[in-house]
């Protein structure tokens, strides 16, 4: 079949496997030879847009012992990838010690260069170029699939989107390097030790990304420690007084917004030093998802799909506005529920005064964060229909209006049932055990559903797979084969986004409610410190490699988290204006006492706001490192434009 292709006689001797792409069974062999080809040919010589219809890549067939050849390993020349280094604008260390974008021309300037070195650029790199390449492979002149005429195709569509949605192309995922991530399993979670994890060998082996969270989980985590130092003797000593917890809850305001402007120097130390810090924001493409009429882009004047904003602003405000709006009511009206158990879990208690009628009192509280932890994911599903659905041109559009539904329901559904004991019941006691089982119970809930159940079905899956490899008889790479059929039926890890939120809704547990149950922090830190081994444990063996992503920071969840940190200060501020010792210095007039708790709340307020703009994004020495390279590049570009005019004068 494949072998007899010629096109495909074009790899390498020493081709070496970055990506693996797996067609449906029983793909029509013209799809398959179309497809291929298109992986393989050449570009054109042409513009720029001409240059996407073919990606110039290295194919191989994977030969299994029932001959079907579905499924096919991808690479790419050392050429190829330097050429894609340049495109994609990644950012490399010179010799001397700079930080600049690669490219080709000057390529004998960067450190550790050699034509001979084929580990200049890092495996996660050298797959991220093949995602793109493969990504941005579009239709020319066909309008369809080959072998599939109801698989439509226009100029400019995405081929691979195309295949994914007809249910031709089953998933495209990287090869895990088994050498290297034995050595990172082994530094990373190998052995129980106090220190760092290694995040320079993350970043080389999951990219910049994934590299990120892991620094920002262990950041957290050592932020969190003061929290819990201070915290358990306020809880064992000054449990019931008030006055006293107004410095703690001072300092746990001071403390938010310290810790997440000291984590925008410390991320830009590291980006900077992997050089995402530097690269420079492409124009956005529409994303692959995104369908409508074939048009001209007015900024491009490429033809892609045109969708009309009107028609999506129609979808956004009449149908996923109140079907959020449905949503949050429910978790409402669930939450008035939980509200009628927790009654009668207190009557049962009067009723029988046992020490199982004490544990009952608690049984409430975690039936609600398990229904809690349901709902959140049920909505989570709808939420990313819903924002498909909506059509948005752009990923960073598609990801800002997800995370906006997901944050505003998880908010209100973990959050909303602490704000009524607090402030419409003014049950302290009770805020304290509702606060306490939630946190746990949660914890205890992701760390199950995340780590533990995957890793153990992937365990009885692996196991399964090796008794069946063992059995087959084939001359090909039988290591390869079991590889590769091995790391296609592993689960798909869909991103950092629940690893996040689960981190923001823990911020919030914290620093919402910290002079109520300052042991918060506590089980926080504990949770952490468990999360970074099974999160490490769920990267490297329940998960397929994850493409390289990169980016210079955690994105939107930073603005979340200040959102999170200005809202504790209003919470806290009230709590406090609600104790007695504080109530009973304003005897004469509750005016006062609502005046006083205002203008605290405002100086925090302006305490953070202050002590945000006068604390550096970016140490210096990184600014004049960016300033310096700057101003290299106006000079490059003076020059450029003074040897333009010069050509065109002797012409």
């Amino acid at each position: 079949m494949a072998e007899s292709w010629p096109f495909l006689d074009t790899f390498e001797p020493n081709f070496r496997p970055l990506v693996v792409i797996e067609l449906a069974k029983g793909t029509k062999e013209e799809t398959i030879e179309w497809f291929t080809k298109r992986i393989v040919d050449k570009k054109a010589n042409g513009g720029e847009y001409n240059m996407i219809f073919c990606a110039q890549l290295l194919v191989k067939p994977l030969v299994t012992e029932s001959g079907d050849e579905h499924i096919y390993l991808v690479g790419a020349s050392h050429l190829r990838l330097l050429l894609g280094a340049e495109t994609v604008g990644l950012v490399k260390e010179c010799s001397d010690n700079s930080m600049r974008t690669f490219t080709y021309s000057s390529r004998k300037t960067f450190k550790d260069f050699a034509d001979d070195n084929h580990n200049f650029l890092t495996m996660a790199e050298c797959q991220y170029i093949i995602k793109h390449e493969l990504e941005n492979l579009r239709a020319k002149d066909e309008k369809m699939i080959p072998g599939y005429p109801q698989a439509k195709l226009y100029p400019g569509k995405s081929i691979v989107r195309r295949l994914l949605t007809s249910g031709i192309l089953v998933q495209i995922f990287p090869l895990h390097d088994r050498e290297e991530l034995k050595k990172l399993r082994h530094s990373w979670y190998g052995r129980v030790k106090v220190g760092y994890q290694p995040l320079d060998e993350i970043r080389c082996y999951f990219g910049e990304t994934i590299a990120l969270y892991f620094g920002f989980l262990e950041y957290f985590t050592f932020a969190l420690i003061p929290m819990a130092v201070i915290g358990i003797p306020y809880y064992v000593f000054a449990w019931e007084d008030y006055d006293k917890y107004v410095m703690f809850a001072t300092f746990n305001l001071l403390w938010s917004t310290v810790i997440l402007e000291v984590w925008k120097r410390i991320c830009a130390i590291m980006t900077y030093r992997w050089g995402t810090l530097l690269m420079k924001r492409q124009f956005e493409e529409p994303r692959p998802g995104f369908h409508g009429v074939l048009g001209i882009n007015p900024v491009t004047g490429r033809e892609e799909p045109v969708y009309s904003s009107i028609k999506r602003q129609i979808r956004i405000y009449l149908v996923s506005l109140p079907f959020v709006c449905l949503c949050l009511y429910f978790s409402l009206y669930v939450m008035m529920i939980y509200f009628d158990l927790e009654q009668w879990a207190l009557d049962y208690h009067e009723a029988n005064e046992s020490n199982f009628s004490s544990l009952m009192l608690f049984v409430p509280s975690i039936i609600y964060a398990i229904v809690i932890e349901i709902m959140n994911r049920i909505y989570r599903y709808a939420a990313e229909f819903l924002t498909s659905w909506e059509n948005h041109r752009l990923e960073s559009s598609y990801q800002n209006h997800l995370i906006l539904k997901v944050l505003v329901f998880n908010f209100l559904n973990c959050f909303a049932s602490l704000f009524y004991i607090a402030f419409v019941l003014f049950d302290m006691k009770l805020l304290r055990q509702s606060l306490a089982t939630l946190l746990i119970t949660s914890q205890i809930l992701n760390q199950f559903a995340e780590s533990l159940l995957p890793y153990w079905l992937q365990k009885r899956h692996k196991e399964r797979m090796k008794k069946r490899m063992c059995s087959l008889k084939t001359d090909t790479d039988l290591s390869l084969v079991e590889q590769v059929n091995l790391e296609k039926e592993m689960g798909t890890y869909f991103g950092t986004f629940d690893d996040y939120l689960e981190l923001f809704l823990q911020f919030g547990y914290v620093s919402l409610f910290s002079c109520v149950y300052p042991l918060a922090a506590v089980f926080a830190v504990l949770n952490n410190i468990t999360e970074i081994y099974s999160d490490a444990l769920k990267m490297c063996r329940v998960y397929k490699r994850p493409f390289a992503e990169p980016t210079a920071n955690i994105g939107v969840w930073q603005l979340a988290f200040e959102t999170m940190s200005v809202i504790s200060v209003v919470t806290n501020c009230i709590l406090i204006g609600m104790s007695p010792q504080v109530n009973a210095l304003f005897t004469d007039s509750k005016t006062d006492l609502i005046l006083t708790v205002a203008l605290v709340e405002h100086l925090l307020l302006a305490i953070k706001f202050i002590m945000a703009f006068v604390i550096p994004d970016k140490p210096r020495d990184i600014q004049i490192k960016l300033a310096k390279l700057e101003f290299e590049s106006l000079e490059a570009l003076k020059q450029q434009v003074r040897a333009t005019d010069v050509y065109n004068s002797e012409k």
